[in-house]
């Protein structure tokens, strides 16, 4: 599901294991890692029901949106996708709206995914601490109401509630043997609203970390982790996600564990990471530097990017650093809507409608091809991304590329800005969804 979550690494390598002067550092880490993972879900999003859906659907009906060009780079070249895999959809995706990711990146050139799970459960009276991952078994019809509101809005890609839904999560509420079915019910929840709608819908199994460490830090091996990662995995393949959706990741093991999960079950992969840690993740991971965790494995994501850490500005400028670094990758961008302030029991977030779509616009211009939103983006949210993009596209005239001064100016400072060499900073915000 991919609740509210939030130095550069060396082409083929992962971080170094932490020398035992370094324990606790990385132990105070996992600790904040942890408590920002479950934020989201003991705080109260102040987000409006949707009120419409599209500026152009004035009578409360959407139409078809059009078909789109061959997506293209800033050259006028075809951009190809960044895997071997055969992304054709599989024989379980029989209905007619269906597609798989890689025909739709084929097919458009940016892409609108949904908005966060944990804020927006909370209007449908998920309790704190609860997992939302137990609704797709116990209360079904809340997470189906969740992707149609997405849906209608305007998403191309929604994601499955099953964020947290791994054994080692799953155990904190000794539901650690009931990870492969809440996997399955996950997927075909989100399968059956793809299915029933008017366009492609891709459904994206997500795939949140486990919150273990690894060895020697922890008791986490790289086996036991793809082990993990495998069971959830197989799940939502059998449900019949199109492609796993590794989201709000932090350390380069864990990713690397996922990604070879999904190879293992044969699905097409996404990764994400939360770098919201002045500039970086909580594991030193540079944006930069990212698409080189999974360098060595034998099959390459279909796209890799970011998602949450602090604000819209902060993951912009990851984004910025991502493009630069490999400027024909697909590149994924799942911004916080704003800033979220504690009042009482209610976590605000910052971020209106018109911000999230100035947010659109600029993540077009940096060359974000799937753009969507993170802890507190609402069905509301994604209705005015869904027309900021549409007019973005049919104007086919794209500004300059943003700056960090442009940014700010635009999207507000950045919360946590990356540090001058040598400098230290404090750490990052919530997390995702």
């Amino acid at each position: 599901m991919g609740q509210d979550h939030s130095r550069l690494i060396h082409a083929h390598r992962s971080t170094p294991p932490a020398r035992a002067g370094d324990t606790f550092r990385q132990v105070f880490r996992l600790m904040a890692l942890m408590v920002s993972c479950a934020f989201p879900l003991i705080a109260v999003a102040f987000c409006k029901t949707p009120r419409q859906i599209r500026q152009r659907a004035l009578s409360g009906t959407l139409t078809p949106f059009p078909v789109r060009p061959l997506a293209k780079n800033r050259n006028g070249a075809a951009l190809e996708t960044q895997t071997g895999f055969d992304k054709r959809p599989n024989a379980h995706h029989g209905a007619h709206m269906r597609i798989s990711l890689y025909d739709l990146l084929a097919q458009t050139p940016i892409l609108l995914a949904d908005g966060a799970t944990g804020t927006n459960f909370m209007n449908m009276g998920l309790e704190p601490g609860f997992p939302p991952d137990l609704w797709n078994t116990t209360e079904p019809q809340k997470p189906a109401a969740l992707h149609q509101q997405f849906v209608d809005a305007g998403s191309d890609i929604i994601l499955t509630n099953t964020f947290g839904a791994n054994a080692p999560r799953l155990k904190l509420h000794k539901a650690e043997d009931e990870t492969y079915a809440i996997n399955k019910a996950g997927a075909k929840i989100a399968g059956e609203i793809a299915a029933a709608a008017d366009r492609p819908i891709v459904i994206a199994g997500s795939v949140g970390p486990t919150g273990e460490l690894f060895e020697p830090m922890g008791e986490m091996t790289m086996e036991s982790a793809i082990a993990f990662f495998k069971v959830q995995m197989e799940g939502l393949r059998d449900g019949g996600a199109d492609v796993i959706w590794i989201e709000t990741m932090s350390a380069a093991e864990e990713i690397q564990a996922a990604a070879q999960a999904a190879i293992d079950c044969g699905m097409p992969y996404v990764f994400t990471a939360s770098f919201d840690t002045a500039g970086k993740t909580m594991m030193g991971l540079a944006p930069g530097g990212i698409a080189a965790v999974t360098a060595e494995l034998s099959e390459q994501p279909l796209a890799h990017g970011a998602n949450c850490g602090v604000g819209a500005s902060d993951l912009m400028l990851s984004a910025l650093d991502m493009t630069a670094a490999n400027p024909d990758a697909v590149v994924v961008g799942k911004a916080n809507c704003g800033i979220p302030t504690v009042l009482g029991k209610e976590t605000i977030y910052s971020g209106t409608p018109e911000l999230m779509a100035d947010y659109v616009r600029m993540a077009a211009d940096a060359g974000v091809r799937i753009i969507g939103g993170c802890c507190g983006t609402a069905p509301e949210h994604i209705a005015a991304m869904r027309v900021a993009l549409d007019d973005y596209m049919a104007a086919n005239n794209p500004g300059p590329r943003p700056t960090r001064e442009s940014l700010e100016a635009k999207l507000g400072p950045l919360v946590n800005p990356p540090l001058k060499k040598g400098a230290v900073g404090r750490r990052g915000g919530s997390r995702r969804r």
